[in-house]
């Protein structure tokens, strides 16, 4: 039960406020025509839900002033509230109204009294601000629950759909019921997301910085694709589906930066493009992809398929990769030449980047190659050396270990059927 507290020296002015019905009439009529968005309303909506929660509020005000249970007041103007935000009214209108509403009723009362009625002025003031703190917050609680409300249903419908789309099930009626609408092709990015520091840092909660790394991303994610990208994605990487027309391929560089800053870490993704039907094979296809990207330690950002189709092909098994796998037996007791052809080559062949890297002079990074030319006889400094060397760092990295996929589709789609 919520009542009012009794005054202490005065009683407050609650008079002018007791014809609700013609007051509310008033206070409607004023939204009309200096509340932008009420001007839009149709008649009937005015005369309806609008009068209605007008009226609430009044007789609300008059409650508190009287010391009445106002309860159910609160109660009527939740659901209204609930109402109205999924009818995508903002809620700056809806508190312009309210203030409106409250200066032009106190207007009312100030004019109703007089010089005597000073104590009692002063009370009623202090009484119609709790209660406008009242009005204020009840709309505000119902936003902000229907708004969570909303946005957790879309998360589960986009889960669905995107589970559905990387299953290869059909998809079109659980996307009707959701709002979504499925496009005829989709970039399919493979995301690998690090660690944030402050997951490891013992002075806070890692995973709350994990959850809250994964909102900006998401955040970010709703922003650049319109509210179109379907995603699965944990805090360590995932799967996303963005509409081919919500961005072109130039587009998605710029889209992985965005979600490196939102971040605050570097994002690696690789993408593939493929009609919808094609989609669980693309999806297959682009993490095994970024599977191939970490293993050869590739800077981060974008990685298409077109500028590494000569590696994946070497990940596939078969003589010719075991072969390859072999070329570099020679660096296994010398893992500080190995260490350097990964990062020589995972650097563009930067020899300034690679020795900033390994925090060795550029003459020492030149010395390692020339030993790993002697040692495997393939001259990192020739093009055919270095394209045998390449060859075999990719086949070894897949000889004695299984794929290790970060965010693997069919592993994303369990974990999110069982939350």
């Amino acid at each position: 039960m919520i009542k009012a507290t009794q005054p202490l020296t005065a009683a407050p002015i609650s008079g002018p406020l007791r014809d609700a019905r013609g007051l509310s009439a008033a206070l409607v009529a004023h939204f009309a025509e200096h509340v932008a968005r009420c001007g839009t309303l149709p008649g009937d909506a005015l005369r309806g839900e609008v009068t209605t929660v007008t009226r609430t509020c009044l007789e609300l005000a008059a409650g508190v002033l009287e010391g009445r249970d106002v309860s159910a007041k609160i109660e009527r103007l939740q659901r209204a509230g609930a109402d109205w935000a999924r009818e995508g009214i903002p809620i700056g209108t809806i508190h312009r109204a309210v203030h409106d509403g409250f200066a032009l009723g106190f207007d009312l009362i100030v004019d109703a009294t007089g010089p005597e009625d000073y104590a009692r002025l002063a009370v009623t003031a202090r009484r119609l601000f709790e209660v406008l703190a009242m009005v204020d917050s009840t709309f505000a609680v119902a936003y902000v629950r229907e708004h969570r409300a909303v946005v957790a249903e879309h998360h589960t419908a986009v889960h669905t759909v995107a589970s559905a789309l990387l299953a290869g099930h059909p998809a079109s009626t659980m996307a009707r019921a959701g709002g979504i609408e499925i496009d005829e092709s989709y970039h399919v990015l493979a995301l690998s997301i690090p660690p944030h520091p402050g997951e490891s840092d013992t002075r806070v909660d890692g995973e709350v910085v994990a959850r809250r790394k994964l909102r900006r991303i998401q955040s970010e994610l709703a922003r650049r694709g319109d509210g179109r990208a379907l995603s699965l994605l944990s805090a360590d990487g995932g799967t996303v589906l963005l509409p081919a027309t919500a961005a072109t391929g130039d587009e998605l560089a710029d889209l992985i930066s965005g979600l490196s800053t939102a971040a605050q870490v570097p994002v690696t993704a690789t993408v593939i493009h493929a009609e919808t039907p094609g989609i669980p094979e693309a999806a297959e296809q682009a993490h095994e992809l970024l599977d191939m990207v970490h293993r050869l330690e590739c800077v981060p950002g974008l990685h298409r398929f077109d500028d590494l189709a000569m590696e994946y092909q070497l990940t596939r098994p078969g003589p010719a990769r075991e072969y390859l796998g072999t070329l570099l037996d020679p660096l296994d007791a010398h893992p500080e030449l190995l260490e350097t052809l990964r990062r020589h080559i995972g650097n563009d062949l930067s020899r300034r980047h690679t020795a900033r890297l390994l925090g060795v002079h550029t003459n020492t990074v030149d010395n390692r190659l020339k030993r790993i030319g002697q040692l495997t006889g393939f001259d990192p400094a020739q093009p055919s050396g270095l394209w045998y060397l390449r060859s075999a760092l990719v086949a070894r990295s897949y000889r004695k270990s299984d794929r290790v996929r970060i965010g693997r589709p069919d592993t994303m789609v369990a974990t999110s059927a069982a939350k």
